[in-house]
């Protein structure tokens, strides 16, 4: 059996994918990844083929102004770029499929996957990472920009929200859809959300920390795509971890940060009594050289954060459920789109507590910290780790066995 896994994000997006190729590999599947550009090396590294899409994420973040409040990108102008990207799926997802006998899109944003299985005649599925991301009346969607033209009065329920979200996502890629399915003699799809979704998807996330909550509506939930990592500490890091108390470990991933966010974190952990690590990651926040703080790149997470008091991070579902497997108190201050969801989910499970959106300040992030650090939290952050299951890819790639 030969498969496609693909995905348009960041490394939060593409690693469970890379996990699950692991999974089917061992399983005597062939698979082949299409990714972005950023993470070509890594995966072609581990001997698995991977076909690039679209642009190096991290230089297009980088070189992308920070927009002012007061103009907002037009609509004409998310059309566009709705259209190209769809344009740039078609051609590259379809090359990608050649000889495929199955297609895994992860994500909301892959808009030509399934026509092209369509095309080729073979089953196609849809994997999102968070609960929140799917369609319920017992939730509301995730939290996503002002469009210009967007209904002003709030939602009435959360029918309405879901509704209000389906249509967004129809107005901003429908045309461009239909216009590609059209070419390849496809019938044109009126919700664009459904389509990419579909009645079943799959939710890989794990059902202690995210569950889905809605038994009438159909999503098989294998649980989280792990990929094991065996890569030891620096010794850089392993001299700072033996040095003195177990540091707070701050990490916002892939997200975009100010300069200044470094110093905050610091300068909390300090008002604590505490050391700090800090994660660069693509804002390239950095620390200020005195000995009881340390600035470090990629790390192998599931080694790290069981030997740290607590992970400060944005909640990514990568991260915060690498921070719940390690027993580790979180504070996680969301940015956007799904973190909210685990900002809000560590909160209830008491192994952690949720910081205000945005950015933050050193007195609102000494506050939140010196909550995650009670002892009751760590203790409830530790046995909720061993509640946790590990297995969520070998699950989900015996299913896709079972797709043949």
């Amino acid at each position: 059996m030969r498969v496609l896994l693909s995905t348009i994000g960041s490394r939060g997006d593409v690693q469970p994918l890379v996990a699950l190729a692991l999974e089917l590999t061992a399983l005597g599947q062939a698979v082949r990844l299409c990714v972005p550009p950023d993470f070509q090396a890594w995966i072609a590294g581990l001997g698995l083929p991977v076909t690039p899409i679209g642009p190096e994420l991290r230089t297009m973040m980088a070189a992308r102004p920070a927009a002012p409040a007061a103009s907002p990108m037009t609509p004409e102008r998310r059309r566009e770029l709705a259209e190209a990207s769809v344009t740039a799926q078609f051609e590259t997802v379809a090359a990608a499929a050649e000889g495929c006998d199955l297609i895994v899109a992860a994500t909301a944003l892959q808009i030509a996957a399934r026509s092209v299985a369509e095309t080729r005649g073979i089953p196609y599925v849809f994997a999102a990472y968070c609960p929140s991301v799917l369609p319920s009346p017992l939730h509301a969607p995730p939290p996503l920009p002002p469009m210009p033209g967007q209904p002003a009065a709030p939602p009435a329920d959360n029918r309405e929200a879901w509704d209000r979200d389906g249509a967004r996502f129809t107005a901003l890629f429908g045309s461009a859809l239909n216009a590609h399915r059209a070419a390849l003699g496809l019938a044109a799809v009126d919700d664009v959300r459904g389509h990419v979704f579909t009645e079943r998807p799959w939710l890989a996330a794990d059902p202690t920390l995210a569950p889905w909550p809605d038994p009438d509506a159909p999503v098989f939930q294998p649980g989280a795509w792990l990929l094991r990592d065996e890569r030891p500490l620096s010794s850089e890091l392993e001299a700072f971890l033996a040095d003195a108390a177990p540091p707070v470990y701050f990490g916002f991933g892939s997200m975009r940060a100010a300069p200044a966010l470094g110093r905050v974190m610091i300068e909390a952990a300090r008002a604590l009594g505490r050391r700090a690590i800090v994660s660069r990651g693509w804002a390239d926040l950095d620390v200020d050289g005195q000995a009881d703080c340390l600035a470090i790149g990629e790390v192998n997470q599931q080694a790290l954060f069981p030997r740290v008091a607590a992970v400060v991070h944005h909640g990514g579902a990568g991260t915060t459920t690498a921070a719940a497997l390690g027993g580790a108190a979180q504070v996680v201050v969301p940015q956007i789109y799904d973190q909210h969801y685990f900002a809000r989910r560590v909160h209830e499970l008491g192994i952690g507590v949720p910081h205000a959106a945005g950015a933050p300040s050193t007195a609102s992030l000494t506050t939140a910290l010196e909550g995650a650090l009670r002892p009751e939290v760590g203790a409830r952050a530790r046995s909720t780790a061993t509640a946790m299951r590990r297995d969520g890819a070998r699950i989900a790639a015996e299913r896709i066995l079972d797709q043949r």
